[in-house]
């Protein structure tokens, strides 16, 4: 590891910096959780429940209804948010992106980064860019911070009574703020809606919206408030707190969990409203309409986005034909199933959390008081412990889910399914069983969703490992109940502790036992499995061989030449290439073989370098991925562009080939001549080849390369066509040909010539190429990279693009960047981008340095060559 990798803190403050929101975060929701515990201590949890269940169902309804208008109401925000930035979206795509994006942004927390990854996933389908979706973030954030301000500044100067008992300035005071505020916001407002020029802020200019796009807004936003504050005026207890004053403190609670960032302002919000409530409503009945306004305006939503979610796979992996509907509909249904890990790994956090709650939540129905009579102490002991356990379990599984694990995917069917059968242990819970069943169901149609390898799914524990835990499990129990076979069981043995009592040592010290065996092997079966970094073998690179044939890349080609480690999928069907170097993992190209394969590939080698604190790199990869790269957290980096040339449009003809024409007429005539030798080419003319090979490294004092382009080895080379250019019948230049039986794409890798060749030669050697690549049936041809082209430097690029930018300008010295591209634009190519993928805070340079080591073969060589 080099020293100067990461450079280090200079001062405590840089050290703690990065973590003091979540420090202040985590305090805030501290501070609130003591505050509304203080509020709630004098009531009692079973009276709660009773006020829950005794709500009236027309009250239910009304919430239900107005939760619904407040959500159409947010859908609107992503309507004026497409409108600002001048984009047009279905509005069936537009009401599926803003209601998935705010039911999960406001039960998962983080709403405008969690609902903008959403909307990314959706609205990217259909050609939006990333700055646009921010751009819709941003709006709808400004919107509803501008609206519910001017809201609660409105109802605060109409009631301003409402905050007595939150605030000790006067009433009239209050009054006068609100007016005030009220004034200079919509002052603001009506100044941006009629300025014609833009707003610059710190270099970013702004478009200021029109007023009737402003005013549209204003009226979703308000809306949106106006029933969210309904919802819960419905749902507390009838009091002398008219709607308006209500509205007020409604706006101010809303303000202190946004100030708070608390994930939904649990805690911070309960506490505000709890507070500013008349002292003749009971607490117990207003905890109960806090409890069903979070159930209405966040669960409920959230549990139809799980359901959309589900419907849209079981779509997704249907058979039948879709309507031209549905059909138009597809990239949406597919951009959608992109965010279904993160939903799940929700959802099954939350039922974590409702397993853990559940077993120490006291039974609350007649049925569940009668059976705790009824039934055996045992059996209602072990279904409460069964749903702990189970609540912690599904906690770490999350965990996995969110990294799409398979092993997961399979623990947390489990988990759910035993989740039922304790709550069917634990007081006959058949509400509690019902909702686990109802995940099973939207669970089990996202199957095709988690497909990474774990130690569960791959090189698991060993079936002698498994059989040696589960006897220890069973022989610890059978020395307990041998021992202690005199001791009648007692809920009270947990809580004894004596010197003379050794049963409740023992019952306390085996149930830490099987939790620590339990928790050990669960996380062991959720780690990645170990990949190792040894060079290809004969029947690996055989297997790659087949893949290779298959697909339409023949980049993946340099695989066959045994420098590189090859990582498999579970098919087989797929693999990629790569190679360890210092820190870095570097893997050449993309993944190759199975598109549905390559997400697998990807987080599998992520998750190998990472277990070995390593940087995970993807060198020269296309733009096919991006969003997985996006997805997996990483940062792109533009390496250059590809110069592909379309062989249907590629011929001598025409006056925009004049040049060529004149250039390729003349070769023929100084006697040069072309032909493509058939692999594998016979030992003698190897020899040949090999003897222009030194003689070529030689005269440019260069040596063999590696890892991204082939070297002259015999083997090697007896893999593929070769095309010669002779002349006369001397043979004074070659290239291999690399290629796919899929004859989509063609290229090549080494091209070297003799010292004497005529002038002209490469261009010749270019043109009957292509030309019998076309004839032969292939449909592009591939001129290779030209680093560092392409790179944008205007404001807010990446400090590397504007360093590429300038080496490539200035550092012809070095290297000939702009030859290069202008010999490549002879042949009229289609330019394609081509990236470095990295961790965010990758040193850059460093990553630079070990692909360098990699492709001279060690640092020693690349300082030589500098």
């Amino acid at each position: 590891m080099s020293a100067s990798d990461t450079s280090p803190p200079t001062n405590l403050w840089a050290r703690i910096k990065p973590i003091v929101p979540y420090l202040l975060t985590a305090g805030l929701f501290a501070l609130g959780t003591f505050a509304l515990y203080h509020l709630l201590k004098p009531i009692n949890f079973r009276d709660v429940m009773d006020q829950v269940r005794d709500t009236p169902l027309h009250v239910i309804v009304l919430s239900i209804l107005a939760m619904f208008t407040g959500y159409a109401a947010l859908i609107g925000y992503d309507w004026s948010a497409l409108r600002y930035i001048g984009k047009k979206l279905p509005f069936p795509v537009i009401m599926m992106g803003g209601f998935l994006g705010y039911a999960l942004g406001n039960t998962v927390g983080a709403g405008p980064v969690t609902g903008g990854a959403v909307r990314y996933r959706i609205y990217s389908s259909l050609g939006l860019t990333a700055y646009d979706i921010a751009g819709i973030a941003v709006f709808g954030s400004a919107a509803f911070g501008l609206g519910a301000m001017i809201i609660g500044f409105g109802a605060l100067a109409y009631h301003p009574f409402a905050l007595q008992s939150l605030t000790s300035i006067s009433p009239h005071v209050l009054r006068w703020i609100g007016i005030a505020a009220l004034i200079v916001s919509l002052g603001l407002l009506l100044a941006l809606a009629l300025r014609k020029s833009d707003i610059t802020l710190r270099g970013y200019s702004f478009r200021t919206p029109s007023l009737g796009l402003l005013s549209g807004q204003l009226l979703f936003t308000a809306i949106d408030i106006l029933m969210a504050a309904t919802v819960l005026y419905l749902l507390l207890p009838s009091n002398e707190m008219g709607f308006a004053t209500f509205l007020a403190v409604f706006a101010a609670a809303i303000f202190a969990g946004v100030a708070s960032h608390v994930p939904g302002g649990v805690g911070v919000f309960e506490t505000v409203i709890l507070t500013a409530l008349p002292d003749s409503v009971p607490v117990d009945q207003a905890a109960a309409g806090l409890l069903l306004y979070r159930l209405i305006y966040y669960l409920v939503p959230f549990g139809l986005a799980l359901i959309l979610l589900a419907l849209s796979e079981l779509r997704m992996a249907s058979s039948k034909p879709p309507s031209p509907r549905m059909q138009a509909l597809a990239p949406v249904f597919g951009a959608v199933t992109s965010i279904v890990p993160l939903a799940m790994a929700a959802m099954i956090f939350a039922s974590g959390i409702f397993m853990l709650f559940s077993a120490v939540i006291p039974a609350a129905s007649e049925v569940a008081r009668d059976l705790e009579l009824l039934l055996p102490l045992g059996l209602l002991e072990g279904g409460a412990l069964l749903s702990s356990a189970i609540g912690a379990a599904l906690l770490i599984i999350a965990h996995g889910m969110l990294r799409r694990i398979e092993g997961a995917y399979w623990l947390a069917v489990g988990a759910l399914m035993a989740g039922i059968l304790a709550s069917l242990l634990h007081g006959l819970d058949y509400q509690r069983a019902l909702i686990l069943s109802l995940m099973v169901l939207v669970l089990l149609p996202c199957r095709r969703e988690f497909y990474r390898s774990a130690r569960l799914t791959r090189n698991p524990l060993s079936l002698r490992w498994v059989l040696l835990l589960g006897s220890i499990v069973l022989a610890a129990a059978a020395v307990y109940f041998f021992a202690h076979k005199a001791t009648p069981y007692s809920h009270e043995l947990w809580w004894q502790f004596a010197e003379d009592d050794s049963a409740p040592r023992a019952i306390r010290a085996g149930l830490v036992g099987a939790l620590l065996i339990g928790l050990f092997a669960l996380v062991t079966a959720l780690r990645p499995p170990k990949v190792l970094a040894d060079l290809a073998t004969a029947d690996q690179l055989e297997q790659a061989r087949a893949v290779i044939a298959q697909q339409p890349n023949p980049d993946a080609n340099f695989a066959l030449t045994g420098d590189k480690s090859l990582l498999f999928s579970d098919s087989g069907r797929s693999f990629l290439m790569y190679r360890v170097q210092a820190r870095s993992w570097i893997t050449l190209g993309d993944p190759v073989g199975d598109p549905d394969e390559v997400a697998q590939l990807a987080w599998e080698f992520v998750d190998a370098a990472n277990a070995a604190n390593a940087r995970p790199v993807f060198y020269e990869v296309a733009a096919d991925n991006l969003a997985l790269w996006a997805e997996m957290g990483l940062a792109m980096h533009k390496m250059g562009e590809e110069a592909v040339v379309p062989l249907a449009n590629f011929s001598l003809e025409g006056s925009h080939r004049k040049k060529l024409r004149t250039a390729h007429n003349r070769a023929g005539r100084n006697g040069l001549s072309f032909e493509v030798l058939a692999a594998p080419v016979d030992d003698a003319t190897l020899q040949v080849l090999h003897d222009i090979s030194d003689q070529w490294l030689v005269d440019k004092h260069s040596s063999e390369k590696q890892f991204s382009v082939g070297r002259f080895d015999r083997d090697y080379l007896r893999q593929f066509p070769i095309a010669i250019v002779r002349h006369e019948s001397r043979i004074v230049a070659f290239a291999n040909v690399l290629t796919t039986e899929a004859k989509e794409t063609a290229t090549i890798d080494l091209m070297r010539h003799v010292d004497d060749a005529p002038s002209g030669l490469m261009d010749y050697l270019f043109t009957e190429l292509m030309l019998h690549l076309k004839e032969d049936g292939f449909a592009r041809f591939s001129l290779g990279m030209a680093p560092l082209a392409g790179l944008e430097t205007r404001r807010g690029s990446r400090w590397t693009m504007k360093l590429g930018a300038l080496v490539y300008r200035h550092g012809g010295h070095f290297y000939n960047f702009d030859g290069l591209r202008n010999f490549k634009n002879k042949f009229d190519p289609m330019w394609e981008p081509r990236f470095l993928v990295a961790p965010p805070r990758a040193n850059v340079l460093l990553i630079a340095t070990d692909a360098a080591a990699l492709i001279a073969g060690g640092m020693r060589k690349v300082v030589a060559t500098g």
